[in-house]
Parts: structure tokens; sequence; C-alpha cells
């Protein structure tokens, strides 16, 4: 109850600033180093004279007063000065330390320049070199040695509203492998993106990481590695402590803060989805995220070859937790055109390290099993391939060159316009570059890639633009979405909502440039429109747990949605009960 009248007291503070008629005044009890030095509070230069006196820092900063316009200005060229990715990296998370504000302005001033350095692919070279650059903790750290402390752990952490938490326990980090605590960096540029794309307040969001050792070899023996020195833990005292961080979060924050499950190896990522996620509002973004935004490239995809996508045979390269998320989903849209599932099924081949995935091979998951054909066994992909004649191949193994010139000027021989994903992340596991399927498909190829390539200009003079299947386009607006009505669980056709929505905003424009995707520089709309077509299908399925239900769906969640702009300062005289910053409407 209590939660159910802030969010509408902060519906009604918005709408009402949205008019020009109330102002944002931060109240805090905290005066000079303090000030300066907490990244929510912090404004630099920006705190007016008034608000230096109030707030007992007037000589604690250089005496000009610059404008947020003009320390982004600042920002931008020390950026620019920087010699290379690791170090723009490196320069932005110390902005996010220091102004967070700032550092979200700066985001969001260019989000197609600056996502691919707090993101893909930039975030992987900060993973591996987690120990070498960090510089201030972000998020919790939980060991396995925490069990039956959890809770305690988490009173640590200093918000009391936690509303969306992302976990990674740093098995499979992106296409890298075990990199152990150095996996933190996951959590945070993902959460980074909650508010950079979906809008969601940073002082909601929590980064995990749940460190269970490493079997990362070189890890253990690095002097720098800054997690357990040992081997990962496994078997009932993982369970264990992933079953009490659960019930510990849920019971610190409620059970309508949405818990992201993120790199997760393929041995425990499915069995804890099915595990949590009718207990807990929880989804994870390497299955379900991955599997959202490829559907949506598939659906876009669709307008260029005016066909269903039932029509199309479709063979992955990779049948891990990816691959099975996004057949499953494709199984879904094609259950909705009509056609039953079993012949659904016979449309999507898989293909593993051992070969076609075919009935009959030994030691078969569940997941694998459900896609086994009647079929002789193949070890190549370029063979089956040539066997198959798929309409579309999708890779997601993160192996490099993976779709060679035999496969992809094959693809162009059997298809009009052949469907090609090369997702696999960082850039350097991709199966194929941008202007290796334009080229050698002569142009034929609908091409999208997990991490950015640069435009291609091909020999007949037009120039292509390579769609990003980036998960930034799903979690950000299904966070906003389900956190604001508080749903308590989220089924699976909340992700098929979520394809049809990107797929819907991509322009006829945007498909002859070869975008299959909208344009990065909409993100935070695209985050935005996703999330009003939650809460409108949470509440008409009954699965939303905020009441009254709002009449205005995007009036409610534009409330709450993050604002980079300075906020005024008023000091007060006593400590908040609940906190030490808190926002009070003041009417002018």
């Amino acid at each position: 109850m209590a939660r159910a009248l802030a969010k509408q007291e902060s519906a009604s503070w918005e709408m009402d600033r949205s008019r020009g008629q109330s102002q944002t005044f931060i109240c805090t009890s905290k005066r000079g180093y303090d000030i300066t030095r907490n990244p929510h509070l912090n404004k630099g230069m920006a705190f007016s004279l008034e608000e230096r006196l109030q707030l007992g820092i007037h000589g604690l900063l250089p005496p000009a007063f610059l404008s947020q316009d003009v320390q982004l200005l600042r920002v931008l060229r020390n950026y620019e000065l920087k010699k290379d990715d690791l170090d723009r990296y490196v320069f932005l998370m110390g902005l996010q330390d220091r102004n967070e504000k700032l550092f979200y302005r700066v985001l969001t001033s260019d989000i197609e320049r600056f996502m691919p350095i707090v993101y893909t692919p930039t975030v992987g070279l900060a993973c591996q070199q987690y120990g070498l650059t960090f510089r201030r903790p972000r998020g919790l750290f939980i060991t396995i040695h925490d069990r039956s402390h959890i809770p305690t752990l988490l009173q640590s952490w200093p918000e009391k509203d936690i509303r969306a938490v992302v976990v990674t326990d740093g098995e499979r980090i992106l296409g890298l492998g075990d990199l152990g605590c150095y996996g933190m960096g996951i959590p945070v540029g993902k959460l980074a993106l909650y508010t950079a794309c979906g809008g969601v307040p940073p002082q909601h969001c929590l980064p995990v990481m749940l460190d269970v050792g490493t079997d990362n070899q070189e890890l253990l023996e690095d002097p720098l590695y800054i997690g357990l020195r040992h081997r990962r833990i496994r078997g009932p005292a993982y369970d264990e402590l992933l079953e009490e961080f659960m019930k510990a979060i849920t019971d610190r924050y409620g059970m309508n803060c949405l818990i992201q499950f993120e790199d997760f190896a393929n041995i425990n990522a499915f069995r804890l989805l099915n595990k949590f996620r009718n207990k807990y509002l929880t989804f994870n973004d390497d299955i379900q995220g991955t599997a959202a935004v490829a559907v949506a490239g598939l659906l876009a995809a669709l307008r260029i070859t005016q066909s269903k996508i039932s029509h199309h045979t479709i063979v992955f390269q990779g049948a891990g937790e990816a691959a099975m998320g996004i057949a499953e989903l494709i199984v879904m849209a094609m259950e909705k055109e009509g056609v039953p599932q079993a012949e659904c099924l016979k449309k999507i081949w898989m293909v593993d390290s051992k070969g076609l995935i075919v009935k009959g091979r030994d030691h078969l998951t569940p997941e694998k099993e459900r896609f086994a054909h009647e079929h002789a066994q193949m070890k190549k992909l370029e063979d089956v391939v040539q066997e198959l004649k798929p309409s579309a191949i999708i890779g997601v193994a993160a192996i490099a060159g993976a779709f060679t010139e035999q496969i992809l000027r094959d693809m162009a021989t059997f298809n009009k316009r052949p469907i090609i994903f090369a997702l696999s992340n960082p850039t350097s596991k991709a199966e194929c570059t941008a202007e290796q399927c334009y080229t050698l498909t002569e142009g034929k190829g609908i091409f999208a890639s997990g991490s950015p390539f640069d435009p291609v200009t091909l020999v007949d003079g037009r120039k292509l633009f390579p769609g990003q299947g980036n998960n930034a386009y799903v979690f950000p607006g299904v966070g906003l979405g389900v956190t604001a009505c508080s749903m308590r669980s989220i089924p699976e056709e909340i992700f098929l909502i979520t394809a049809e929505t990107i797929a819907e905003l991509v322009t006829e424009k945007d498909l002859a440039e070869g975008r299959l995707y909208p344009p990065l520089t909409s993100i935070r709309d695209v985050s935005f429109k996703i999330a009003v077509k939650i809460v409108e299908y949470a509440y008409k399925h009954k699965l939303a747990s905020l009441y009254p239900e709002p009449v205005d769906k995007e009036a409610f969640i534009r409330s709450f949605i993050f604002s980079t702009d300075y906020d005024s300062f008023t000091v007060d005289s006593y400590r908040w009960p609940d906190e030490a910053m808190s926002v009070q409407n003041c009417k002018l």
C-alpha cells in the first residue's frame, strides 16, 4: 500500500511538473564533502551560490558556475582525448561515480555513440580487464560463503526502494566464457542502460555479483583478480545460495522487485528460469531478451521477403540458451499464425559443437531433444546448409567466422533474400561481418548482428546500414513496464509483444537502408512504447498488482521516467526517517 501511494504521489508530482506548476527540491541533511562525494546529489560546478552556502560547500568548489550544458561540453572534450575505447569506458564509469545525472545526460545526448562503450562490445573488454580498471565498487558482491547472511548484506545497500536487480554469477560472460567476479561489469552496464534507454531511475537499480568461484585458471593465477580464488562450487550449495538470494531480495524489496538473470551458463540458465519464473518477477535476458530482439528482427525482415514466419526454414549455429530462447519464441510466433506446434518445430534445426541435432543422438538435453528431427547425422554447418537449404541462418554460438564464404554464397543461391543473423557478441565472436554478408550475397542478404558494424557501400553504390539486434531494445522497456504496474511474474507472451512492438516501429525507410531495428537514437521512445504495451497487457489479463488501474497508461509510464535535469536543493534540519535524501513536492 505504501509503495502504491508513493507511486501515485510521484505520478502526480511529475504531471504537475510537466505543466510548470511545481519544482523539484531535494531535501537532505548531508552537508559539505558528503554532498560533493555523493553521485546522486553532486552537481559539480552547477550548484548555485545559494545552494553552496546552504549545503556548506562554498569554498569546496571553484568559484565559477557552469550549467549542465557546459559540463556536457567539457565531458565530451575530455572523452575525445581518450586514446581507445577501454579508456573511454573507464572515463565514463568515473563520471558515473562522481555525478550520476551528468553521466546519464552524456549517454542520452548521443546514445548511438556511447552505447558501444558502456555496453557491447567494449564492456566485454572491460570485464576482461576488470581487475585493472576497478576503481570504486558498484553494487553488491555476494559470495557462496555468505549463505545464511544475505539479508544482512542487503542491509548494507543504502537505497530502500529497489525495483530492478540484475544478477550474474559470471560463468558465461558474452561469448568470452567464465570471467568469475570480473563479470560484475555486465550488471553495471545493463542497469546503466535501464536508465539511459528506459528511464528507470538509477537509485531503484541494484547490480549483484554472485561469486561462487571460477574455473578460469588464468584468473585464479592473476594477482589482480578481485574474486574468490577457488574452483566454482556447484550442486546443493549453489542452489541454496540462489534460493536464499531470491528470497532475501523479495523479503527486503517486495515480490514486485524485478530480478534479471544475466550471463549464467547453460547448465544453470534454463533450470533456474523454470524454477523461479512463476514464483518471482524474473526473466533471463540471454534466453528471453535475446529471443525478443531476434524475433523482432525476423518480423521486420518478413516485410522485405513479403512472407509469413511460418513459411521459413531456420538453421541455428549454436544450441545454447540464446538459440533455445529464440527458437521457442519463433514457435510461439508461428503458432499465432495458426500453424500447429508440431509443424512449427519441424521448421527449426540446430547445429551444436557435435553437429546437427537429430533424433537418436546421444546425450541430448530436454531442450535440444525438442528440436531434434529424423535425419542423418551431419558434422559441418556448410553441409547442413547445403542439405536443408534454409531461408534463414542465426548464429548464437560465439564462433567467429562460422558463416563461411561458401555458406553465404549458398544462402544467396537458395533464396531471393536470405536472412542472415550473426548475433554473437562481442564483435570478435561474430559469425560474419556485415561487409562479408552484403558482398558475398551480392546485396541480397538481410543482415543483423549482435554488435555494431559500420555501414557498407556496395559496388552498385547502395549504402546499407546493418541492423544491430541489441538486447537494449528489450530489457529497459520490459523492466520499466513490469515494475511500473507491479507485476508478480512475466509470462512468455510479454516477449512476443515486445518483439512485435519493436518490429512495428521499423519504418519503410529503415528497411530500404538495411535496418531491421529502429535507429538507436529512438531507443528511449521504443522502450516507452514497449512499457505501455506491457502495462496494457498486464491490466487486461489481471497480472498487475498496482490499483486503481491508471486511465491514461502513457501518462502513467511517463511519471516513472528519470530526468537528467539537475534538481534544486534545500537543507533539511533533520534526517528523514527512511532515507537521507527525499523528494518534496514544493508548490510555487
